[in-house]
């Protein structure tokens, strides 16, 4: 398994408590099915998105801050972590994600789709991510798992209390995937699926994503779910 950790957080101490209201992971699909042009638009949609005046304004609401983490996922043997927890303080702080995806590289290996090993290494993830109200993996994707462990397999192994997956289906290649993602990969409070009609969406929907993602971490303070004890 590849690790490529940014070190964005090493300059950023971590929040206590109190502080944080959203640790948010987000997992992008490389899978063989994305070629240079999606990955060129899903970094960059990315990228724009954390600019967004209505996304930043959604980032720092007053209610808490929120530690941000981002991955890549492709293939059984392929999860890239490309930026480490960082605490969102200022836009220059979202300045220095975006800029990490505007440097980002499409693995030159081509890999199938590896959904509950996506999963598995989110968990990992969230695992030492600083304590926050909330916890959401975000895992956007255009396929049905078809390598490794299935989703459901991953979550029968545990230690997802307190965790929420969402979902972004990039649905032009697969009919069924939101219903797919519905049944099989979202999963815990107030879980949901954002869709993507094709990769050239992706942009708009993951803007409407992060804000809904960031809004319902404000709401959700009002009765948090309770964190796995580690």
């Amino acid at each position: 398994m590849k690790a490529l950790a940014v070190g964005l957080a090493l300059a950023l101490p971590l929040p206590a408590a109190a502080d944080c209201r959203l640790a948010l992971a987000l997992a992008m699909d490389v899978s063989r099915s994305v070629d240079r042009a999606d990955f060129a638009i899903q970094t960059e949609g990315l990228a724009l998105a954390l600019e967004d005046r209505a996304v930043q304004q959604a980032f720092f609401a007053p209610a808490g801050e929120v530690a941000l983490a981002v991955y890549q996922w492709s293939g059984e043997t392929h999860q890239e972590l490309l930026v480490d927890w960082v605490v969102v303080r200022s836009p220059a702080d979202l300045a220095a994600v975006a800029a990490v995806m505007r440097r980002a590289r499409q693995p030159e290996r081509r890999q199938l789709t590896a959904l509950g090993e996506a999963l598995a290494f989110g968990q990992a993830l969230v695992a030492r991510a600083p304590d926050c109200g909330r916890v959401v993996i975000d895992v956007a994707g255009d396929g049905q798992n078809n390598q490794g462990r299935a989703p459901r397999h991953v979550y029968a192994a545990g230690g997802w209390q307190g965790i929420t997956v969402n979902a972004l289906a990039i649905r032009a290649h697969e009919l069924g995937l939101i219903v797919y993602f519905h049944d099989h990969l979202i999963h815990g409070p107030g879980a949901f699926v954002e869709v993507a009609e094709s990769q050239a969406d992706f942009p708009r929907a993951i803007r409407r994503k992060l804000i809904r993602e960031l809004t319902e971490a404000v709401a959700a303070l009002a009765n948090p779910p309770q964190r796995r004890k580690s």
